[in-house]
């Protein structure tokens, strides 16, 4: 019944690191990367569908993305998806591929983008202490059923402290490693 419970906070708390990785992976750093568009939704024939499923794409310089559509006929509906994204991406295409050409950051727009960061760090943080919070919610509940005694289920709950400080700890490396990233120069 512990391992169990501590075995599914895990994978969830491991879930919610890799969620702000994806996150943190999104915030464009100056440099164009595929990597900023992959939640990029295109009006593919009716439905939303991922840029990423459509297109694919090269980076011939450091703020260049040249992106070649699978199927021609969908390279209005992507120049237009990657227009009203959040990217602030300026697409123009030449009939067969679309090139994307990231503006220089400004000082103050890479403030902003820390604060964005740091919001996405403190909700990852903020799910990991939801899980922690059920998993122990469980673990008292065994406790007072009478299905483990207090002793394990203490020990049981500084396994988990543990956990929440570890997987606290991965997201606040991440948090700090892109922050560096946003304002290098």
């Amino acid at each position: 019944m512990i391992e169990e419970t501590l075995q599914e906070a895990t994978e969830k708390m491991d879930k919610a690191v890799e969620v702000a990785k994806e996150d943190f992976s999104a915030i464009r750093t100056g440099r164009a990367t595929p990597a900023l568009f992959a939640k990029v939704l295109v009006d593919y024939y009716g439905s939303p569908t991922q840029l990423q499923q459509l297109a694919s794409f090269a980076t011939p310089d450091a703020r260049t993305l040249l992106i070649t559509p699978y199927d021609v006929s969908a390279l209005r509906a992507i120049e237009r998806a990657l227009s009203d994204s959040e990217v602030g991406a300026n697409p123009s295409n030449d009939g067969k591929v679309i090139r994307v050409v990231m503006p220089e950051l400004t000082e103050e727009r890479r403030r902003e983008y820390v604060k964005i960061v740091r919001g996405k760090g403190e909700d990852a943080k903020v799910s990991v202490r939801n899980i922690r919070r059920k998993a122990k919610d469980a673990l008292d509940r065994l406790v007072k059923d009478g299905e483990i005694g207090e002793d394990d289920g203490a020990r049981a709950e500084k396994e988990l402290d543990a956990l929440t400080k570890a997987h606290t700890e991965n997201i606040d490396e991440l948090l700090k490693r892109k922050e560096a990233e946003l304002l290098e120069v």
